[in-house]
């Protein structure tokens, strides 16, 4: 997107204000959105990365991706798989606090700064960073008691409201169909199988988070509870377990209004699309979440670089399909075994555009995209 000169006089610039100690941060927040914005900018809004560093000194690529590719978003983990490593961009509350401060002045949009903070095995602020301790959805939902879920939904949003995310990707309100799913029931990530009881802690977890005026993402549409695999390693097919009923919580949160965004899974379901799994499928979000529950709002992707669809799908072919299924941000977590991409951000930018000229996207589809994406950040904080 940007040539090789502009990227070498960045990259200067970076060193010459470290080595001078001089701060060139300007200042952006969640208050005002820009409405002007070329191609490449508006298809940079559709794209969350995740980076390795705990600081932007470690990691001068982000800065770049931020300041001059204006990405929309980042997602911060603990661990890096890749390398098999910690910390990933996390160490302690003081070091988080002062990464997510410096990443959202860096910004001259709005920046999304999101977490998969759930709790229990999905907890990314542990104990041995200085965090409190969490306990896992499925704990909660066997207590079945709304006052537990709101002390630790409360506390959890108060912290990533302290930290500086305006964005937690939870709760997960997938219905625990199937106990030994290796990444739902097995690991305590669904509150209950029943549906009705999903969706009444759920709506705790959010009005908590909306307190601390942190937004929330239910995932993982339309339902990954009764898988028997994991779509990190794999094409996950749920054609004979899935159940109707899954829907339940994300139609009642769309109803009562307590909905923000939806993140789609990456399950396959033969009967409502006999090519594509769901985060590639205009049947399963564009006529079932939009058309049927009536979800007007953000459609984010699983990470694009699990197995389920890099395995499956070429680069290219799989952003083209999400957007055009009607996903308006895709997420490339950079944090899968398969190794770490530092340009991958320009890369996601590059294609959507290339594919908009090529007129495999069209230009409007976009320009939707953003101006969901805009109504999302006039929500955060």
């Amino acid at each position: 997107m940007k040539g090789i000169n502009l990227r070498y006089l960045f990259f200067l610039k970076v060193i010459f204000f470290g080595l001078f100690g001089i701060v060139y941060l300007p200042f952006s927040g969640c208050q005002t959105i820009e409405t002007k914005l070329t191609l490449e900018e508006k298809a940079a809004q559709m794209v969350m990365i995740g980076f390795r560093g705990t600081s932007l000194q470690e990691q001068p690529q982000i800065i770049y991706d931020i300041q001059t590719i204006k990405i929309g978003g980042v997602v911060l983990f603990e661990y890096d798989l890749p390398s098999q490593s910690r910390p990933r961009n996390i160490s302690s509350p003081q070091q988080l606090q002062q990464l997510c401060h410096d990443l959202q002045q860096l910004s001259p949009h709005p920046l999304l700064i999101a977490i998969d903070q759930e709790g229990g095995k999905v907890n990314r602020l542990k104990e041995q960073y200085g965090f409190p301790k969490t306990v896992s959805q499925g704990y909660l939902g066997m207590l079945n008691n709304n006052d537990s879920t709101k002390k630790y939904a409360a506390a959890t949003a108060r912290q990533l409201q302290q930290m500086g995310f305006n964005l937690n990707f939870a709760p997960c309100t997938d219905v625990n169909i199937n106990p030994d799913c290796p990444v739902i029931g097995k690991i305590e990530r669904s509150f209950s199988s029943d549906p009705a009881i999903v969706a009444q802690h759920a709506a705790i977890v959010v009005a908590e988070h909306h307190r601390e005026g942190i937004l929330t993402c239910f995932k993982h549409f339309p339902g990954h509870g009764s898988a028997s695999t994991d779509s990190h390693l794999g094409f996950t097919d749920i054609s004979k377990t899935w159940q109707p009923a899954e829907l339940i919580p994300y139609q009642q949160m769309i109803n009562n209004g307590l909905c923000d965004a939806i993140m789609t899974g990456h399950v396959f379901i033969s009967d409502k699309d006999s090519l594509y799994p769901s985060t590639l499928s205009k049947n399963i979000i564009q006529k079932l979440l939009r058309d049927s529950l009536g979800w007007e709002g953000v459609v984010f992707s699983d990470d694009m670089m699990m197995e389920a669809i890099s395995a499956n799908f070429n680069f290219d072919e799989s952003i083209v399909l999400a957007i055009n299924a009607g996903v308006d941000i895709l997420i490339f977590g950079n944090n899968s075994p398969k190794g770490y991409d530092a340009n991958i951000a320009e890369k996601v930018v590059n294609s959507i555009v290339k594919s908009v000229k090529e007129q495999k996207i069209s230009e409007q589809r976009i320009d939707e995209a953003y101006q969901r994406i805009q109504q999302l950040k006039l929500h955060c904080k």
